[in-house]
């Protein structure tokens, strides 16, 4: 290669809910009581390890094959507190990398969190803060969901905001439910206009478990009014998604961003491509639930698998 020709530097920035990862140690201020060696669940300190295990190895290959290294930023959901993110970067395939972490706790009424961690070789923090997503319950009394995270640093040579999410469940119903979506979706776009007033032409990354599909009213808002692009929209198929319910399949975890990743320029951050890290590993190998994302839990039964989700990435690239 001679020294005109353009060099491309290829990275992943993913999102995986977790599904549940609480420690094993009982605290009065979070709704752990299902996740304690004493409870139902028996979660015990091997069941936590191994997921931890398992968590880490999943993480380590997203996207590997196409960068040779595991991404530089993931989002996490159903997190308990900082000391689980702690063990899982502590992790047998995680920790021979760098990575720190963000994470603030949240009021959460499941007392589960969102959270980011990030290789420090590729991006530095410089502010991160969280925002609450004020919603109403049936008799006028606040209902408490996870925080939004914004997390803005460099990465690399680029300033970079990523805000991550996890939106209220469809637990009641998706119609009763969606106006609580649709409310998150706002405080998103305020976030949005917040960062360009205060940022020249700013690139930013949402990601989340939106709890709603690309078609649904919370996502259509936050892509029109925050003006951004949706690369999952394609992704979704009768065969293919991010979690499974009553065999269907949905597409809730989704990484969103500004259109500024679709320009050329020298040593700026450009989109590649989006995908659903759907390995067949990380599937139920048999049974009627054959294909669908392989479990820690159904219900109270112990699976011994990842998660219930199957994470999502965007591959971005920088030329020199």
């Amino acid at each position: 290669m001679n020294s005109q020709e353009l060099k491309t530097s290829e990275y992943t920035i993913a999102f995986y809910n977790l599904e549940n990862l609480f420690d094993i140690h009982n605290d009065a201020t979070k709704h752990d009581g299902d996740f304690l060696p004493g409870s139902e669940k028996r979660w015990t300190k091997k069941r936590y390890e191994r997921k931890l295990y398992k968590l880490g190895q999943v993480i380590s290959k997203i996207g590997f094959e196409n960068t040779q290294r595991p991404p530089a930023i993931i989002g996490l959901a159903e997190i308990e507190n900082k000391n689980v993110i702690n063990d899982l970067i502590k992790s047998e395939d995680l920790e021979p990398y760098d990575y720190g972490l963000v994470h603030y706790d949240s009021k959460d009424e499941r007392g589960i969190d969102v959270a980011m961690i990030y290789d420090k070789t590729v991006f530095t923090v410089e502010t991160s803060k969280t925002y609450a997503v004020y919603l109403e319950d049936e008799i006028g009394e606040q209902d408490y969901t996870r925080d939004i995270l914004l997390v803005t640093g460099m990465f690399k040579s680029e300033k970079l905001h990523l805000i991550i999410n996890h939106w209220p469940s469809r637990r009641e119903g998706e119609l009763i439910s969606n106006p609580k979506r649709v409310k998150a979706a706002e405080k998103v776009v305020e976030i949005i206009n917040s960062l360009k007033e205060n940022h020249i032409n700013p690139k930013i990354l949402v990601m989340g478990d939106f709890n709603d599909n690309p078609s649904n009213d919370s996502i259509k808002l936050l892509s029109n009014k925050g003006e951004l692009y949706n690369p999952m929209e394609t992704l979704l198929s009768y065969s293919r998604g991010s979690v499974n319910h009553n065999f269907k399949w949905n597409l809730f975890d989704q990484i969103l961003f500004s259109t500024n990743f679709f320009e050329t320029e020298k040593n700026k951050l450009k989109f590649d491509e989006a995908n659903i890290f759907d390995e067949k590993f990380l599937t139920q190998y048999k049974g009627k639930f054959k294909g669908q994302p392989f479990r820690t839990y159904v219900g109270k039964k112990y699976k011994g698998g990842y998660s219930d989700h199957f994470p999502v990435y965007v591959q971005i690239n920088i030329t020199h």
